[in-house]
């Protein structure tokens, strides 16, 4: 087996266009897929720390039913007691309580729906990135009782800026009570998703809970994990610890299952690539193992007369192909390195675009991963032997008289 291999070393290198020509084609599909792997992996990374660190956390804990009526009557049961529980998470780094509640606000100039949201302004800091994402004025102001954080289209749509008044109104829970607030207007975030942007508004959690009469209660704890892959596993037993009483725990990929659903899909649509592109190989590797036949025909013909079995030849097509192979993992491999170092370093700028329901707020890093050196090349090798099998096939029914006819 060694003669076949040294053999075929030899001979791939005496068309030197071709084979450069044929291995390239198969370099750039290997780098393609490394560079479309990487660039998944780090899209991923990128949407989910986008959405949970925002402002939904990597997990919430809601009363059951919460989530799919916003009934303000539905807060946190047992509160003390589930919060003395999370205090002694290990794995829980951060949590924060929130209202919520669904209601109108009203400026001079226009009046919209808005999902009014208390928050305590120091646990909110430091799980979400309100503060981080303001595009005007200041977060919460010491003192400020009545101040508001609005979205910017939602202040575009209110016409009103830093310091201007606004008026929200909400039903009490119990009663059904309406209650007024007004409010003034000290910052404007812009998390460039539209949701966010054009319906929330952000006040203190006390004065959430006086308007809406909840008296120390909370509708939602969003969660920070110290490792953020804790919260990506649904099967979880922290969630089930936790759902009770009349309570649920949730991970970000039942709050998010667009989010989820689609990186199912880019995952397909990578292996959708995948095939595009070994389809496009498997009729470079023939040409060239079948040009390279029908060149050496008389050599062939040699080998036979001197007595080289079938199987020798076969043997030495499938070297060949196996040489090619490696030749092209090797540059599909440095190339697709090099591609993906570089713009890992640099990063790609998708900030502002919204993907599956929440929207890139940092650059957007490709990340390298040892599985894509060993996977894709490892697939590159095993398909070009296989593909290889049809033009040793043919060179193995030759007989030494067609061969040296043909060569003539």
């Amino acid at each position: 087996m060694g003669f076949f291999i040294k053999l075929a070393w030899r001979n791939i290198f005496r068309n030197k266009r071709r084979t450069f020509i044929a291995g390239v084609a198969i370099a750039v599909g290997l780098a393609s897929l490394i560079f479309c792997d990487a660039l998944i992996r780090g899209m991923k990374d990128n949407l989910i720390q986008s959405a949970t660190a925002s402002f939904l956390g990597e997990g919430q804990i809601h009363a059951r039913g919460f989530r799919e009526t916003q009934d303000a009557e539905k807060t946190v049961n047992n509160l003390p007691a589930v919060l003395d529980g999370l205090r002694s998470e290990k794995d829980v780094e951060l949590f924060t309580l929130r209202t919520m509640s669904l209601g109108m606000i009203s400026s001079p100039a226009n009046v919209s729906s808005v999902l009014f949201v208390g928050v305590d302004p120091e646990t909110e800091r430091r799980l979400s990135r309100v503060d981080d994402v303001l595009a005007e004025g200041v977060y919460f102001r010491d003192g400020g009782e009545r101040d508001m954080v609005l979205g910017s289209d939602l202040a575009e749509l209110l016409e009103v800026g830093l310091g201007d008044r606004v008026v929200v109104t909400v039903s009490r829970a119990g009663n059904g009570d309406l209650a007024q607030e007004m409010f003034r207007v000290s910052g404007i975030f812009r998390f460039h998703i539209k949701e966010m942007d054009g319906s929330f508004a952000l006040a203190r959690i006390d004065k959430a809970r006086e308007m809406l009469g909840l008296d120390g209660g909370a509708h939602e704890i969003a969660l920070k994990f110290r490792d953020n892959r804790f919260a990506s596993d649904p099967e979880n037993p922290f969630w089930d610890k936790h759902s009770r009483a009349g309570n649920e725990a949730v991970s970000w990929t039942a709050l998010l299952p667009e989010l989820t659903r689609v990186m199912d899909m880019v995952w397909f649509a990578l292996g959708f690539l995948a095939v595009i592109l070994f389809g496009i190989v498997v009729f470079g590797i023939i040409n060239t193992l079948f040009m390279s036949l029908y060149e050496r025909m008389f050599e062939f013909g040699v080998l036979r007369a001197v007595g080289t079995r079938p199987s020798g030849v076969r043997k030495l097509i499938v070297c060949e192909a196996g040489a090619l192979a490696v030749l092209s993992i090797v540059m599909g491999s440095i190339l697709g390195f090099v591609l993906t170092f570089v713009l890992a370093k640099t990063g790609i700028d998708y900030r502002g675009i919204e993907f599956a329901g929440t929207g890139f707020s940092e650059l957007l890093y490709p990340v390298l991963h040892v599985s894509q050196f060993i996977i894709y090349p490892a697939a590159v090798f095993v398909f070009t032997i296989l593909v290889g099998l049809y033009p040793a096939r043919a060179a193995g029914r030759l007989t030494v008289a067609d061969a040296l006819r043909k060569s003539l």
